[in-house]
């Protein structure tokens, strides 16, 4: 069993459990959706720079950039426009015939991003990885590791200061606040990914086999910081969708943490048991992405449902609806971004091949 199955796919699995419960609508009494942001979204940034290979000198760097981005823009455009035709029908046909709110409403799919809610809540996550992915294939390219380095000091200070200008000038709640810096598709938060990004590959070799001091250390960091929040000697709050950065040290320090206690920990168990169940969720991941907010608006019109409720709603129906749709659906690996499966012919012109 190669090493990428004992422990990455089921780390995939349970951040994608994590995404889903972090969109859970409903409020809670404790600060586990707090603790779920401070490193979720920075761990899947985490780990696609623990396994990102540079493009060597010799090889044409457009063509890597390309392939990328068809990879990860192929399913994205596929699967918003999906949701976006079928919620316009479901719109239309109850009654729903205001031109304005289609057009509205298509413009903040369009910009994506923060601007684009409800159902799209997750694409923001795509647009700014494959700004990841081109900025630091750019770099690495181009640049000596030290001015590797100084671009990215420059971009996590960029990046403080307009998560400052989003919470201490503009004010008010972050998802607001946040739109009053016009970006489409997110792509300023590449600022901050990019750093989660670039410590993931830099420290891939320590990473990928966490020493006990290390985890320990750790472990204490995110045992006091959640004390801390807890009992209300920390107010520490991360939103990388919303700009929403609380503190320029522990901005660093507290999701690293968390990550290498979840590395640790995950790396400890896979040697004595394989999470079949995670593995499945890893497996389905890219349609329960972009599935399960929707599940959850058409279940919660029927049912009132908590926090369990809510995660069965969003996963069931989305792992049944992936399995169907690798399953029967014509060209469908090719749509999930698979670019050697078999494609529809519009995609064998020059422009998609790579």
């Amino acid at each position: 069993m190669t090493q990428r199955l004992t422990w990455v796919d089921a780390i995939k699995g349970f951040l994608m459990i994590l995404v889903v419960i972090g969109h859970y609508p409903g409020e809670m009494d404790h600060p586990i959706l707090t603790y779920i942001y401070w490193f979720h979204m920075p761990a899947f940034f985490l780990l696609s720079g623990l396994f990102f290979r540079p493009v060597s000198k010799n090889q044409t760097i457009g063509k890597s950039i390309k392939k990328r981005m068809l990879q990860l823009m192929i399913p994205y455009v596929f699967f918003v426009s999906l949701i976006t035709i079928l919620r316009y029908i479901l719109a239309f046909a109850t009654g729903n015939d205001s031109l304005d709110y289609y057009l509205n409403d298509f413009y903040s799919i369009v910009i994506g991003g923060r601007f684009a809610r409800g159902c799209y809540a997750v694409i923001w996550f795509i647009t700014t990885l494959v700004t990841v992915y081109v900025l630091f294939m750019l770099m690495t390219h181009y640049l000596k590791r030290w001015l590797q380095i100084t671009v990215l000091i420059s971009f996590y200070i960029l990046a403080q200061l307009e998560s400052h200008y989003v919470i201490d000038i503009v004010g008010g709640a972050a998802d607001a606040a946040s739109q009053a810096i016009f970006v489409p598709w997110n792509l300023d938060v590449a600022l901050m990914a990019i750093v989660y990004f670039a410590i993931g590959y830099y420290a891939r070799d320590l990473l990928k086999h966490i020493p006990l001091a290390l985890y320990v250390i750790s472990l204490g960091i995110v045992l006091w910081a959640m004390r801390a929040v807890w009992i209300g000697a920390l107010d520490y709050h991360v939103s990388m969708k919303f700009i929403h950065y609380n503190h320029p040290v522990l901005d660093i320090v507290i999701p690293i943490a968390c990550i290498i206690v979840l590395l640790g920990t995950f790396q400890f168990i896979t040697k004595f048991i394989r999470l079949r169940v995670l593995e499945v969720v890893e497996r389905h991941s890219l349609i329960i992405m972009y599935a399960h907010i929707s599940f959850d608006k058409i279940f919660n019109n029927f049912f009132d449902y908590g926090i369990v409720g809510y995660t069965l709603v969003s996963f069931i129906p989305s792992i049944l609806i992936s399995w169907l749709f690798m399953r029967f659906i014509p060209y469908a690996s090719f749509l999930t971004g698979n670019l050697r499966a078999d494609r529809p012919a519009y995609f064998k012109k020059r422009l998609f091949i790579v």
